[in-house]
């Protein structure tokens, strides 16, 4: 199955107070650090991002897409992500840019449990991770209808497409503190998150 990656990077960081995209990570910034990841995993790779919006050098074959309308929030981007691999591939993995942690064989893994469903996506406890997850690109349609109808709730597309929720202990095996659902939310947690990583 050809699977293609669809990196999210449109949100305003209004927690963060700064693009969250141009935080430094090592000798790169977040937004290039998760192009890396994914494009070392699946291919190709797409930014989703707002029209105008600044972005650090990307790698040549990271393919640029722009939300066809603004402030629609992730659900714009994932529809602009999915117009560009339409035709290139069956099912994307999806993440934010916020996710430095993510390991690759997270990603392997849920594309294995994507089995014959519309989609994967894990929980762990409360939370539900919708941008942490693969999805068919036939659920194109379900997007649209939701867009259109100004739901814009992530969750609202992971039950309408009838995406398989699992438990995140079946990622564990191979991301045993599930580093890969940690995300940058504000400065605290990216201090921790560059502790992480011996920054």
């Amino acid at each position: 199955m050809a699977v293609g990656g669809i990196v999210l990077c449109g949100g305003r960081s209004r927690r963060m107070g700064t693009p969250k995209a141009w935080l430094p990570c090592g000798s790169e910034y977040l937004l290039q650090r998760m192009a890396r990841i994914v494009a070392g995993v699946v291919q190709p790779v797409v930014v989703a991002a707002r029209r105008g919006q600044a972005l650090p050098p990307l790698p040549g074959d990271v393919v640029l897409a722009y939300d066809a309308v603004e402030n629609k929030g992730p659900l714009a981007g994932l529809a602009a992500g999915f117009e560009v691999l339409a035709d290139r591939c069956e099912a994307a993995f999806v993440t934010s840019c916020d996710h430095p942690l993510l390991q690759p064989h997270f990603v392997k893994r849920l594309i294995e449990l994507l089995g014959e469903y519309p989609g994967v996506v894990p929980t762990r406890g409360e939370y539900v991770y919708p941008l942490t997850a693969v999805y068919r690109l036939d659920t194109r349609a379900i997007l649209t209808e939701l867009l259109t109808q100004e739901d814009l709730r992530v969750r609202n597309f992971v039950d309408r497409c009838g995406a398989n929720i699992i438990p995140a202990s079946e990622l564990e095996d191979v991301d045993p503190k599930l580093d890969s659902l940690r995300n940058v939310n504000d400065p605290d947690t990216y201090d921790q998150i560059l502790r992480s990583l011996g920054e």
